[in-house]
């Protein structure tokens, strides 16, 4: 299954936004994504760091569960958060031709400093 930058971004941002607590699972419906891509996704961001969530997977069905965010996976969203990051670092990824978390990780680093020096004049290390 290909990594789908979007759908990252789109379950990191529902999962903030859950009311569950910490120790429930969030069930997960995106437009336009089936469960089975969902899951597929959630598995990553958990195998990342990201998230912290739950292999709920049987015989039959393949089934991950978000229950939060990790304090990195705060630290990705709050850096990819705004738009115009999230546009350059999906960009750069497509220009560069790589897809994987752990670039995207960078990516939106590299990109959010430097919409902050553009818009506040300022350099951060």
């Amino acid at each position: 299954m290909k990594l789908e930058k979007d759908l990252v971004r789109e379950i990191l941002l529902a999962v903030e936004a859950s009311d569950q607590t910490p120790n429930s699972w969030i069930d997960l419906t995106i437009e336009n994504h089936g469960d089975d891509e969902i899951a597929y996704h959630v598995m990553l961001l958990h195998e990342a760091g990201l998230i912290v969530a739950q292999d709920l997977c049987s015989m039959s069905d393949f089934d991950w569960r978000p229950k939060r965010l990790t304090m990195r996976g705060h630290e990705f969203l709050d850096t990819i958060r705004d738009g115009e990051v999230w546009r350059r670092t999906k960009a750069g990824a497509e220009k560069a031709g790589v897809a994987g978390l752990a670039v995207l990780l960078e990516l939106g680093k590299a990109y959010g400093k430097q919409v902050l020096k553009e818009r506040l004049g300022i350099d951060l290390p």
